[in-house]
């Protein structure tokens, strides 16, 4: 059973959750990291160094419109690989994320609470908040108002 007069807070939790963990992704990569190194990282797990920016880029702004909740459901579908792809890289190191190099489980994780977030909704103090739609052309959309 969910309960209606608080639910709109739940996804609203984990929303701001999910775009304060990418920001604070795209800021250890800039600032921890260092854009250089993190170029390094991919190149040597065998991706393109080139992937760098765009990566911390979608984290960065992708955190900032899932946070405010500005197309919030949209932005969880196009970052969505880059969960998936961040659980790929430390997928070798074994499950536990605080294992050398990190583990799987925290990007799986993050996967699942955004498809959650897609599935459920914006939720409360959503800028520009996104439906599903039951008309196959047009999947999401955006509310009125």
């Amino acid at each position: 059973m969910i309960d209606n007069r608080f639910a709109p807070y739940g996804a609203f939790t984990i929303r701001a959750a999910l775009g304060i963990m990418f920001i604070a992704h795209a800021y250890l990569k800039i600032a921890v990291f260092t854009v250089p190194g993190f170029a390094g990282f991919l190149g040597q797990m065998g991706y393109p160094t080139f992937l760098a920016w765009p990566i911390i880029l979608a984290e960065l702004f992708g955190g900032l419109a899932i946070l405010t909740g500005f197309y919030a459901r949209i932005v969880s579908v196009a970052l969505l690989p880059v969960l998936l792809g961040a659980a790929l890289i430390h997928a070798p190191n074994g499950w536990v994320f605080n294992a050398p190099n990190g583990g799987w489980e925290y990007p799986a994780f993050l996967a699942a609470a955004a498809i959650a977030h897609i599935l459920i909704g914006d939720g409360a103090l959503a800028m520009k908040p996104v439906t599903l739609s039951s008309s196959p052309a047009t999947t999401l959309r955006t509310r009125a108002g």
